[in-house]
């Protein structure tokens, strides 16, 4: 067995009732567990020395058979929703007792790893797993302690994943054979059914928002952010799709990080060690940082080869469109070490307006802010899901609301507190469409997107004279370095302005609707910046 020099793996795996498993593989290095998946057929190296896996029947989250269990601690404090299911303790203790008991006889990779790049609020994390590729996930995404840290260090909280351990629906209470269960109680998050790594990941992700807001007042952020060479940060927000990954990777500002951040008191720290990228018609010119990342040490799900070589084609989609890939932070050239940024003096929200109503740039009211905050809007267009024949719009509260166990409004109005405390400047950007709706009207030149960023971040827009917008009230820049003055009121954009005005009363009305969840505990601030209809 592969255990360690400094821990008795075997006994704490014991006294947690994973008893008699056939080996213990501890703490082991990316070589070894690119090498023991290879071995067991389990995965195959790429040309670049990527490992590459298949996960299996779930590529993805599986977000109707995620659950938390409600107690004592949850039961009043838990925005409990379509995303935050109750599960009961006594369900939790017969799962816990199937997932245990599954490991006898068989391997076990187990691996004490962090959360949370500011000392101050770091998280203890072991991670317990079926297989080799998934504990080399959990080396890739989350921080790395060293050989003499690990002596001492105590995991506060444990992941245990096993994806051939299926849940039986009549006795367990799941809704299928599949399971992803939190409990703050327990300090524990039981993963079975499925081998999609992501569930690892955004689990660690569920619990920070629910522990640092509650219980420590820090802001968790589904955001990406990077640091300019005069030490300014700036915050990217967006739901997929909307270019949080490409706006945020600049040459000239350090990425601190692409998915999860806190903002406390005094800075901004990343929650994770590594990135976990999308990769579908990934190419070296559009996102060279992310393609020439995936090398020894990588690991890519879900994507397919050329045939007859062992050269990835990112434009297969055949096993599914949310093709993935893992590697630490180190493998970006500009990354920021540590993965810490002063407070934001910019944050963006990124949507992907396919409606074609919203500006390519806008500045908001605190007030806006949290409103679109809590909206969290963008809208898919036609052929990136089966049966959108036209654009659809998505709310995600604080652009991420699957993984938020307390009410938006709470993070809404820290978020608040924070932009007025420190006169943080925050930008709607739509990414999305211009003189007409997809379809009829053209996508927004990312170069355009990149100069009205790069004149925020300058502070080159606060020269602008600004008019606000007729319906949505946000206030639109007249001009801007490098991009046409014609392109920045998207109502000038349109032939037909009529046709305009009436998509653009539409749009308004699906905000409005979506809002009426949120009335109750949004304050007066929030409820006026909701658009005029």
């Amino acid at each position: 067995m592969q255990i360690s020099s400094v821990r008795d793996t075997l006994q704490e795996l014991r006294s947690m009732g994973i008893e008699n498993v056939a080996d213990v593989h501890y703490q082991l290095p990316p070589e070894e567990l690119t090498a023991q998946t290879v071995a067991l057929g389990q995965g195959s190296l790429t040309d670049t020395g990527a490992l590459m896996v298949n996960t299996g029947e779930f590529t993805g989250r599986a977000p109707k058979d995620k659950f938390i269990v409600k107690d004592q601690l949850t039961a009043n404090s838990v925005n409990w929703n379509d995303f935050n299911q109750p599960f009961s303790q006594e369900n939790f203790d017969k799962l816990y007792r199937r997932i245990t008991r599954y490991f006898t006889g068989k391997p076990v990779w187990v691996r004490d790893c962090q959360a949370c790049a500011d000392p101050a609020y770091r998280l203890n994390i072991r991670v317990i797993t079926e297989t080799p590729w998934s504990s080399l996930f959990a080396y890739n995404m989350f921080l790395r302690p060293g050989e003499e840290e690990l002596e001492h260090m105590e995991p506060e909280w444990t992941v245990i994943q096993a994806p051939g351990c299926h849940a039986d629906p009549a006795t367990d209470g799941t809704r299928q054979h599949n399971f992803a269960v939190v409990s703050f109680t327990r300090k524990m998050i039981l993963i079975g059914g499925s081998a999609y790594t992501g569930e690892i990941k955004k689990g660690i992700f569920t619990i920070l928002n629910y522990l640092l807001p509650h219980t420590q007042n820090v802001l968790s952020m589904h955001c990406s952010a990077n640091q300019g060479k005069n030490g300014d940060t700036a915050v990217f927000f967006g739901l997929s799709g909307t270019g949080k990954t490409t706006l945020s990777a600049d040459p000239e500002r350090k990425l601190i990080g692409d998915d999860e951040h806190g903002w406390t008191d005094h800075n901004v720290f990343n929650f994770e060690g590594g990135c976990y990228a999308k990769t579908i018609d990934l190419s070296a010119e559009k996102e060279p940082q992310i393609f020439n990342a995936i090398r020894d040490g990588a690991l890519l799900e879900n994507t397919v080869y050329f045939p007859g070589t062992r050269k990835v084609n990112y434009a297969d989609k055949s096993i599914t469109e949310n093709t993935r890939v893992s590697y630490p932070l180190h493998y970006i050239d500009n990354a920021q070490e540590p993965s810490t940024g002063n407070i934001p003096k910019n944050i963006f929200f990124l949507t992907c307006d396919a409606y074609g109503v919203l500006p390519p740039i806008s500045r908001l009211s605190p007030g806006q802010a949290m409103y679109q905050f809590m909206s969290g809007y963008t809208a898919k267009v036609a052929g990136t899901e089966a049966g959108v024949t036209e654009p659809k719009s998505t709310f995600s509260a604080c652009f991420g609301a699957p993984f938020l166990p307390l009410h938006p409004a709470r993070y809404a109005q820290m978020l608040g507190e924070r932009m007025r405390e420190h006169e943080v400047n925050i930008w709607l950007v739509n990414t999305g469409w211009t003189g007409g709706a997809y379809g009829t009207g053209q996508r927004i030149k990312l170069s355009y997107t990149r100069a009205m960023i790069s004149a925020a971040l300058k502070g080159e827009l606060e020269k602008a004279a600004y008019k606000n917008h007729e319906v949505f009230g946000v206030a639109i820049p007249e001009a801007c370095p490098g991009v046409p003055d014609e392109l920045l009121d998207p109502r000038n954009t349109w032939a037909d302005t009529a046709a305009y005005d009436a998509q653009a009363k539409d749009l308004a009305e699906q905000f409005i609707k979506n809002f009426e969840k949120y009335a109750a505990q949004a304050g007066e601030e929030i409820l006026a910046a909701a658009p005029s209809v």
